[in-house]
């Protein structure tokens, strides 16, 4: 069972908010979405993968190599792991989206004194980035986690009408050592090659005026 951590909410701009009397629903055809670039030490080459779901309403980003450690066996950089990924999202024509929900999930195994965190935040190409999300999770931790940030349609920051723009979303994993015995390891990840732990963002769709 996913151990919830935490949740919160971003406070994000009102760019592009929509207009009175305008409504939020999916679109009746798909939307697409392919990975122009992921670039960090957290996404390797053909470490991520997104997919869209069914019913319009979310994607799903998952991660193979996403692992931030402490320990004898680690390197110097590997308490950090980082990942920056542009999303080229096609939508349907007449509508455009935002992102309402984004739920991270994710692995820890800390020892007790140590930590660690995890930082994101996504906006579209050109635009202001949204408000930082950051968790922390402190040791001693052997569980999964998730959080969750959630906005309100009337802050959900969309992407103008008309307009063509990537997605772009950061995501960053540390661990300290802390107080923690030098000789243990302790990691925390997003790394779902073995546990249905994808990060799944939530989408708000809005008709563009005609």
């Amino acid at each position: 069972m996913l151990n919830t951590i935490a949740a919160g909410t971003m406070l994000l701009s009102t760019l592009g908010a929509p207009a009175a009397g305008m409504h939020t629903v999916a679109p009746p055809d798909e939307m697409t979405i392919s990975i122009v670039s992921a670039n960090g030490s957290g996404c390797p080459k053909g470490s991520a993968v997104v997919e869209v779901s069914p019913d319009n309403k979310a994607f799903t980003i998952s991660y193979s190599k996403f692992v931030a450690q402490v320990g004898p066996d680690s390197g110097p950089l590997d308490y950090r792991k980082q990942c920056q990924i542009a999303l080229n999202v096609n939508i349907p024509t007449g509508y455009t989206y935002g992102i309402a929900r984004a739920d991270y999930r994710g692995y820890a195994r800390l020892e007790k004194g140590s930590y660690g965190s995890e930082t994101a935040y996504y906006y579209f190409q050109g635009m202001s980035k949204t408000g930082v999300s950051k968790y922390q999770f402190n040791g001693f931790m052997d569980d999964t986690w998730q959080v969750t940030d959630e906005v309100e349609v009337e802050a959900i920051t969309w992407l103008p009408c008309g307009s063509s723009r990537y997605l772009n979303i950061n995501t960053e994993l540390k661990v300290n050592r802390g107080s923690s015995d030098p000789t243990t390891t302790s990691f925390i990840t997003m790394d779902s090659s073995d546990l249905n732990l994808d990060t799944i963002y939530r989408v708000a769709w809005m008709e563009c005026p005609h």
